[in-house]
């Protein structure tokens, strides 16, 4: 299967593959040597998510400026 990555830094990924992890909007992006890594976030990991965040010390008003500057 293949997915395509488009101008804006969207990936669709196939059908086939998502319907195995059900309700999942959410997945933690990783990168290794081979590749890249999607695992799927539960509805209550945003604890788990929220933790992962201040270990790498961003801040709610670091994200909060990311999504403006996003948005821009």
């Amino acid at each position: 299967m293949l997915a395509k990555l488009t101008s804006k830094n969207q990936i669709t990924l196939p059908k086939k593959i998502i319907e195995h992890f059900g309700q999942v909007e959410y997945f933690e992006v990783s990168e290794t040597e081979d590749g890249i890594v999607l695992k799927p976030l539960r509805i209550g990991q945003a604890k788990l998510v929220r933790e992962k965040l201040a270990k790498l010390g961003i801040s709610t008003e670091d994200v909060k400026a990311a999504v403006k500057w996003a948005r821009k």
